[in-house]
């Protein structure tokens, strides 16, 4: 493949210290597939502030190379999960706020979760446990700082918005252990996110085996509308890491 367009994501879109947020990756990678559905593949980790390749491959997909290496792929795929009534904005609240007083062990400088962003500067996904649920969820708002042009949260965030909560689900309901990563995301956006609107995204655990486990994911207004629903494969660290 030759026609390939040169990226580098900024520093401040980690995920881990020096690799991308993964949500911002398969939203690029999204975004260049020719299908509304995609399911976006990591294949390795994908560096911040260093320039790698993405490309439009054969069937509609899109796959992101560092000249050598495939870091991730994006096909045309849809999620299979269904999403569940979002919490109310209230609950979601209560379970950040509950996040934020008593965060997990292993928390780190995450452009989708970190402790430290502001509603400029990071999407502040802080998922806590919605009691009487098998949910976590956060209420959030995203600053002017994070829209494009028209005021818009653009598509790679909202992407971001259906990722950390995956993460979240697994530590608090599954008994996961920190530093798990996205093997894999898939994705649909159903309507356009404004930002300084008020966002519940929220979580819900589809099974697992071994260091593996299926999560849904979903990004609703205050109202409970739908925004976008997604699920996410995700991956443990091994023991003896």
């Amino acid at each position: 493949m030759t026609d390939f367009e040169t990226i580098t994501v900024p520093g401040r879109l980690c995920g881990y210290p020096g690799v991308a947020f993964g949500g911002y990756v398969a939203g690029l990678l999204a975004a260049h597939a020719a299908a509304e559905g995609v399911r976006v593949d990591f294949r390795r980790p994908v560096p911040t502030d260093a320039p790698v390749q993405l490309a439009a491959t054969p069937g509609g997909g899109a796959e992101l190379t560092d000249g050598t290496d495939l870091l991730a792929a994006a096909v045309p795929g849809e999620p299979t999960t269904e999403a569940p009534p979002a919490p109310t904005w209230e609950q979601a609240l209560a379970a950040a706020e509950a996040y934020r007083a008593a965060p997990p062990d292993g928390s780190v400088d995450c452009f989708g979760c970190g402790l430290d962003r502001t509603s400029d500067t990071g999407l502040r996904l802080h998922c806590g446990r919605v009691p009487g649920t098998a949910l976590v969820a956060t209420a959030w708002t995203p600053g002017p700082a994070l829209g494009d042009a028209d005021g818009l949260l653009p598509p790679e965030l909202v992407w971001g918005a259906l990722d950390c909560p995956g993460n979240a689900v697994g530590r608090l309901l599954d008994d996961r252990r920190p530093g798990a990563v996205t093997a894999a995301l898939s994705g649909r956006l159903l309507r356009p996110v404004p930002v300084g609107a008020g966002l519940v995204s929220y979580s819900w655990l589809l099974g697992g085996e071994g260091r593996k486990y299926r999560a849904g994911t979903a990004l609703a207004t205050a109202e409970g509308e739908l925004c976008a629903v997604g699920e996410a494969l995700w991956v443990e660290p091994r023991t003896d890491r």
